[in-house]
């Protein structure tokens, strides 16, 4: 069962709650729009996504832990309090280098 979307003037808590483990894989969409997707993912150390493109342009913000995101052919280490901007159709990945908690921002084209 898919979880309800973030309604216009909702408060959303994207930072950890007491006791949550990052140590296992979620993709939480938050919100959704005709031209715009925000995803909170919890990532586990040693987790890796393959290789893939997204249509829009997105934002990656790194909020606990530490990933190394593929992308135009060289790797970035992207740490707790950075966010990283990616032209869309670019191909990445990413691994988590610990548990780590993202929020994914995609602007979706017309």
């Amino acid at each position: 069962m898919a979880l309800p979307h973030a309604s216009s003037g909702q408060v959303v808590r994207i930072s950890r709650e007491a006791g949550e483990s990052l140590s296992q894989f979620s993709s939480i969409a938050l919100a959704k729009t005709e031209q715009l997707e925000l995803i909170r993912m919890t990532v586990p150390a040693g987790r890796a996504l393959p290789e893939h493109a997204v249509r829009g342009q997105i934002t990656l913000q790194c909020l606990e832990g530490e990933v190394s995101f593929d992308a135009h052919g060289r790797t970035t280490i992207l740490r707790a309090g950075e966010l990283l901007f990616l032209e869309g159709g670019a191909p990445h990945s990413l691994q988590a280098n610990a548990d780590s908690l993202l929020l994914l921002t995609i602007l979706l084209p017309d």
